[in-house]
């Protein structure tokens, strides 16, 4: 028996849900904390005496990215409170479903106040120039670890096992298709 496929845990489609939501958890507690940290230091900006030197890009720039950062705390918490709603209501594969696409879309947001911070903070300090290419080199490293990194490791993960049952966004062809029955289920 293959102890590396998710089959092998021998656990029901309600225990699954319950352990992705815990891994789910655990993650969003990673990211919450550096999303936390951003918008205390945007919000520390506005009340800085420098701050009223900067030119209108960089306003524009500082508003964008203190919105994108407040998208992305709402996008990292919304599980918690779809859960809270949802409690007890027998939607727990829904539940980790949902809030795995939540978390997702906080990510790719989180990669653009990320992105913006830095621009800002570089333009500043040093020129735009300079800024324009620290925001996209920020971009770019964090579209490579948080993108195309994950994509590689399961393609070498499909190689190694020679398994080509792993669909893009799930562990397993077999656990996506187990989360879609619980779904629909009354």
């Amino acid at each position: 028996m293959d102890h590396h496929h998710p089959s092998a845990r021998n656990e029901t489609p309600l225990e699954r849900a319950d352990r992705n939501f815990v891994e789910l958890l655990q993650e969003l507690r990673v990211t919450q904390t550096g999303v936390q940290i951003l918008f205390a230091f945007l919000l520390s900006l506005a009340f800085t005496q420098r701050f009223t030197s900067l030119d209108a890009f960089q306003r524009a720039t500082y508003v964008t990215t203190l919105l994108l950062a407040v998208l992305a705390a709402a996008l990292f918490t919304a599980p918690a409170a779809l859960h809270r709603t949802l409690f007890q209501k027998g939607a727990k594969p829904l539940i980790v479903q949902v809030s795995s696409r939540l978390a997702t879309a906080g990510l790719g947001v989180l990669v653009l106040a990320f992105t913006g911070s830095v621009l800002l903070v570089v333009d500043v300090t040093t020129d735009l120039t300079g800024g324009l290419a620290a925001g996209a080199a920020t971009l770019v490293v964090c579209v490579g670890l948080w993108g195309l990194l994950p994509r590689l490791v399961r393609r070498a993960a499909r190689l190694q096992t020679g398994s080509r049952t792993m669909e893009p966004g799930t562990e397993d062809a077999a656990e996506q298709r187990d989360d879609r029955e619980m779904a629909h289920r009354p």
